[in-house]
């Protein structure tokens, strides 16, 4: 619905953010949850992964928040190699201003991300919740990137 407030500061109030859209849809929901080994060795967890109560149909969540410009874009590759490599789908949940207008729209553009603010209705779209009618928002594009 728009007009909804997610206002996020750091990556924990990400994950807490995500946990609460999940709950109030009935989602059950599991964070840090291993996945395997990264390619060197390290160990891979997902941040959060959202199971439908009646289905069972899973779905992985990564959350990204980058406040500030910074490494976090250079990390994003990586991030949607390893999501390929899940056993179950998988997203990027990305919020903060850090994000570059570019990497903002390319990551959701992708289909393997979605912005905190549409999480709602892609959560209910993907696990087949009830739809709530609402007008749709205008996008905000940020005039200075274009030149």
């Amino acid at each position: 619905m728009p007009g909804r407030a997610y206002a996020v500061s750091t990556g924990a109030g990400l994950v807490a953010q995500v946990l609460a859209v999940a709950e109030k849809l009935g989602l059950d929901c599991q964070e840090q949850v291993k996945v395997g080994r990264r390619l060197w060795g390290a160990v891979r967890n997902i941040d959060v992964v959202l199971t439908h109560p009646e289905t069972k149909g899973r779905l992985g969540v990564e959350c990204k928040f980058q406040g500030t410009t910074g490494t976090a874009e250079e990390k994003i590759p990586a991030i949607l190699s390893d999501i390929d490599a899940w056993p179950i789908r998988g997203i990027v949940v990305i919020s903060g201003k850090g994000f570059s207008p570019n990497m903002r729209y390319y990551l959701i553009s992708s289909g393997k991300a979605v912005d905190i603010e549409d999480l709602e209705d892609w959560l209910r779209l993907y696990f087949g919740l009830p739809l709530e009618k609402h007008v749709q928002p205008p996008l905000l594009i940020n005039s200075s990137a274009w030149s």
